[in-house]
Formats: structure tokens, sequence, C-alpha cells
């Protein structure tokens, strides 16, 4: 069952996929003419220079000393939470093998 609803899916896709094009002419190649045109006239206006952003290549500030003790904090405190979890684990898993 599951298998026609995939082969019905992907052809009712495909259907949809096929509807999306516009061409009259199936026959006609894209030629260079009808792409590269357009480019050109949006490009055609463009009189400024471009200017460097000194935002983007700004590189940040260096954490304090305090940013750094509070980040070493979090990260010990987290240390000691996954052992407190796989101690937990690990009691659990010898409680199950000693019930068995």
């Amino acid at each position: 069952m599951k298998t026609i609803m995939k082969a019905a899916m992907a052809g009712s896709l495909a259907l949809a996929l096929a509807a999306c094009g516009s061409a009259d002419d199936a026959s006609a190649d894209a030629e260079a003419d009808t792409v590269e045109l357009p480019a050109d006239e949006a490009m055609g206006d463009v009189t400024e220079e471009p200017v460097a952003d000194p935002a983007a290549t700004a590189t940040p500030e260096p954490a304090g000393e305090a940013e750094d003790a509070a980040a070493n904090q979090s990260a010990d405190d987290a240390g000691a939470a996954a052992a407190e979890a796989a101690a937990a684990v690990e009691a659990a898993a010898a409680t199950t093998e000693a019930a068995e």
C-alpha cells in the first residue's frame, strides 16, 4: 500500500513540475540573447563604485577576565552535571543487571 502511495505521489509531483513550464515551442533552445540581455539591462544603470564597509571586517573586542571566568564556571558546571548524569546511568544499569 505504501509503495502505491509513493508511486502516486511521485507521479503527481512530476505532473505538477511539468505544468510549471510556459514554453509554447518545446523545440526552442535557450539562446544567449534571451538570457544575457536582461542581466545587461539590470547592470546598465550602475555608475557608483563599491565602498568598503569597515563593520564587515571589524574584529570583536576580546573578552575580559570576568567574562572568561564566567565561561569557565559554566563549563565546569556543565562538566559536573554530565558526571552526575553518567553516575546515575551507571547506577541504573547496575540496578537493572542486579534485578535480572
